[in-house]
């Protein structure tokens, strides 16, 4: 009712109320003293003080109870003057009663319009926020304090590969990366913390992925949050230690010619004497022959040295299982590319082994490598890895599903005839393994290739 009034316009509601107060008045008027018709004069007060202030209500108010007062019942002086008192106070009431719901509801207006307004800025901020996390190429989690999803955005999906038409929220993040989970059960001072790391993480479908992790948790009025940022770092992972087999790989070539080359050498000289021989047949004792004795000695010693590292790496108790899981992460996309699969056949419990990660990795991905390049000549691409624990020792084996190896006694030579790479894979890997008081070594199977990597265990 009131906003009607208040839309109508104040000189509206003004003419409206003195009609309203000249009707009352020519009614007391018709009726005389007989009957008190003093209640007629609230309607006129009340719709003026909708629009009055309050000093101008009890103006409005006094001058309708003075207009009463003509045809008022007789009394006694004081009797009318009560009256007249009881009346204006009457009117004034109920002036002020209406300007102050006049002022409550503009007050309500206000403070409405001021929620609207910061319903529609949340809302835009809410919307942009939505927006940039939909957008993001990162996954974005938050998660309460049993490890629930609480919301993701579909990069989160895509990465952890859900099924279309399935959500991420609901389920428990400890499936998925269990260090959030870790993350979620600090004690409560450390709440509050911001960090990054990288871990593995596993997708739906079971396949393991180097993630990035950055993280902060707080607390809500409903408890413990942790909201996260998830991207997948297994491409640079790949590129790095790919890199580092090709620098490798480098690096040990160029010590090989560099012994290549002094052996052409010792043949140049030796070439020279046996000339010279056959220019002097007949003379067994004489220095050429004594001189291409001793370059013999020193070919064969050449020839007998093995390739040396220039750094010297440390030996130590390396874990198995997460060379392993890195190693998974680098070769399974490759495999998927090609169309292969890759089977795994690990015991339960996996014992620490001598050991330096990054070269044992590097032997095990040269190895998974080779076996990559050979199925693809094949329609059944396959690669099992399998490890076996004998007492002391760990064996690794690599079992492809290639064409096999035609001629497995040159498969530790370096620069071999067709090697599709540098031609010293093999043969830097075997030397890896052997510093580490292992063995690389080819066990001829029934179809395909195998390779098996025996390590000492800790």
């Amino acid at each position: 009712m009131i906003p009607k009034l208040l839309r109508a316009g104040k000189l509206k509601i003004l003419t409206a109320t003195a009609v309203l107060a000249i009707s009352a008045t020519l009614l007391d008027w018709i009726t005389g003293n007989n009957v008190s018709l003093a209640a007629l004069y609230i309607v006129p007060m009340m719709l003026g003080a909708v629009v009055l202030r309050p000093v101008e209500t009890a103006a409005f108010a006094i001058i309708c109870s003075y207009i009463r007062s003509w045809f008022d019942v007789p009394g006694t002086t004081a009797d009318l003057i009560l009256r007249f008192v009881f009346a204006a106070l009457a009117y004034f009431v109920s002036g002020l009663f209406v300007t102050g719901l006049v002022k409550n509801h503009q007050q309500a207006t206000l403070h409405l319009a001021q929620i609207q307004r910061e319903q529609k800025l949340r809302r835009e901020v809410e919307e942009q926020l939505s927006l940039l996390a939909e957008s993001s190429p990162a996954g974005i989690l938050t998660m309460d304090e049993r490890g629930t999803v609480l919301a993701a955005n579909s990069a989160a999906s895509r990465l952890l590969m859900i099924p279309e038409g399935e959500t991420l929220k609901g389920r428990l993040v400890a499936g998925y990366f269990p260090l959030l989970a870790d993350a979620l059960r600090l004690d409560a001072h450390l709440l509050g913390l911001r960090t990054s790391v990288k871990c593995q993480g596993h997708r739906d479908n079971g396949e393991m992925f180097l993630a990035h992790i950055w993280f902060s948790s707080y607390v809500a009025p409903e408890g413990k949050r942790l909201a996260a940022i998830v991207v997948d770092s297994s491409d640079e992972m790949r590129e790095r230690e790919e890199q580092g087999l090709r620098h490798l790989l480098t690096g040990n070539r160029i010590a090989t010619a560099a012994i290549a080359h002094e052996v052409r050498n010792f043949c140049e000289a030796m070439s020279m004497l046996c000339d010279d021989l056959r220019e002097r047949r007949g003379l067994a004792g004489d220095e050429g022959l004594s001189g291409l004795d001793n370059l013999v000695d020193g070919l064969e010693t050449i020839a007998a040295l093995e390739l040396h590292s220039t750094t010297q790496e440390t030996i130590e108790d390396v874990p198995l299982r997460g060379v392993l899981d890195n190693l998974r992460i680098l070769i399974e996309p490759e495999w998927r590319e090609i169309e292969g699969n890759v089977y795994w056949q690990l015991p339960e419990h996996l014992p620490a082994v001598l050991a330096e990660p990054h070269g044992l990795l590097q032997a095990f991905l040269n190895l998974a490598k080779n076996s990559n390049r050979a199925v693809q000549e094949v329609s059944l691409r396959e690669l099992h890895i399998m490890v076996l624990v004998e007492g002391r020792k760990v064996i690794v084996k690599f079992h492809d599903s290639g064409p096999g190896i035609q001629t497995p006694e040159k498969l530790f030579q370096p620069f071999q005839d067709g090697a599709t790479g540098s031609g010293l894979g093999l043969y830097i890997s075997r030397f890896i393994v052997r510093s580490y008081g292992g063995e690389l070594r080819f066990e001829p199977p029934p179809s395909g290739s195998c390779f098996a990597v025996e390590l000492d265990a800790v």
